[in-house]
C-alpha cells in the first residue's frame, strides 16, 4: 500500500523517517509544499487551502492513508481533510500530554510556529493536562525559514534561538516540546543551550506508531501483508524530485535525523 506524508517543507522528512523505521513495509509519498512554507505565518483560509490541494494530490497519486507532518496543517485543516476525503489522516500535535507527566517540580516549555502557538488546538491540549500551570509556549518561525535553506548550526542559529529565549530561565525547564517537525533539526543545538537533564520531545514516534495501527485496525493492510521494504517517492509542492543532486541533498537530511534520533 501506499502512504502519503505532508509537510510546508523539509521538517515532515523527520516524520518520514521515524515512519520508515517503524513501518518500513510500505510506499510512501512524502509531498513538502516548498511553493508556499512556512505555514506557520499565514492565514488559517490559506492553509486550509494549501493542505487540501496537497492531499488531494496524494491521494490522487493512490495514497490510502494521509499523515499531516506538520503540526500547523494539523491544527488548522485535518477536520475539513478528513471530512473531505473520507480516508484515515493521521495529524501531529505537541507531545504536552508526556511532556507534563515527566517535568515533576520543573516546567514544560513549547516551541512551535505563530499558527500553532495562538490556534486553540494546543491551547485546549494544555488546558487538558496542564494543571499546575507549567506550561510556557513560545513561537519561533524563524527556525522554520534557517531549516529550509539548510542552515542547522552555527551562529546565526545560536543567535536566533538566544534572541527567542531571552526572557526565560532556561533551568527552569525539564521538558522542551519540539511544536514543528522542522525543529528536530536542531535537536543538537537545544541540547547544548539547556542543562544536561532537559529532555526534548517531539512527537513523531507516536504518530508512527499511531499510522501503523490505524492502517492495521482500519484493515487497509494485514501483519501478513506486512513484509519487505517499500519505497519512497518525493515531492516539492506537485513537482516529483528526479534531479540526482536533490536528492543527495534528502538523503544528507535524513542522514542529519538519524544523527539527532541518537540524542
Amino acid at each position: 500500500m501506499k502512504i502519503g506524508i505532508f509537510d510546508s517543507g523539509i521538517g515532515g522528512l523527520s516524520t518520514l523517517h521515524q515512519a520508515m523505521i517503524t513501518l518500513p513495509e510500505v510506499d510512501y509519498c512524502f509531498y513538502a509544499d516548498t511553493d508556499h512554507v512556512p505555514y506557520g505565518e499565514r492565514t488559517v483560509e490559506e492553509i486550509r487551502g494549501f493542505v487540501d490541494h496537497a492531499v488531494g494530490f496524494l491521494v490522487d497519486k493512490g495514497c490510502e492513508a494521509i499523515c499531516l507532518a506538520c503540526n500547523t496543517a494539523t491544527s488548522a485543516a485535518i477536520t475539513m481533510v478528513r471530512q473531505k476525503y473520507g480516508i484515515p489522516v493521521i495529524g501531529i500535535e505537541p507531545a504536552v500530554k508526556p511532556a507534563i507527566a515527566h517535568c515533576k517540580d520543573k516546567r514544560v516549555l513549547v516551541i512551535a510556529t505563530p499558527v500553532t502557538a495562538k490556534e486553540p488546538k494546543l491551547h485546549n491540549l494544555v488546558m487538558k493536562y496542564d494543571y499546575d500551570h507549567k506550561v510556557d509556549i513560545v513561537p519561533m518561525p524563524g527556525l522554520v525559514r534557517l531549516a529550509q535553506d539548510g542552515i542547522f548550526t552555527g551562529d546565526k542559529v545560536l543567535n536566533y534561538i538566544h534572541k527567542a529565549f531571552a526572557d526565560l530561565n532556561l533551568s527552569d525547564y525539564s521538558e522542551l516540546v519540539l511544536g514543528c517537525t522542522h525543529f528536530n533539526y536542531f535537536k543538537d543545538t537545544f541540547a547544548k543551550i539547556f542543562p544536561d537533564d532537559v529532555e526534548i520531545i517531539d512527537g513523531n514516534l507516536g504518530v508512527a506508531k499511531n499510522l501503523r495501527n490505524t492502517i492495521i485496525n482500519t484493515g487497509l493492510i494485514t501483519e501478513e501483508e506486512l513484509k519487505g521494504r517499500g519505497s519512497v517517492t518525493y515531492y516539492y509542492s506537485d513537482r516529483k524530485i528526479e534531479d540526482k543532486d536533490e536528492l543527495e541533498y534528502i538523503k544528507a537530511l535524513h542522514q542529519r535525523l538519524e544523527l539527532m534520533l541518537k540524542l
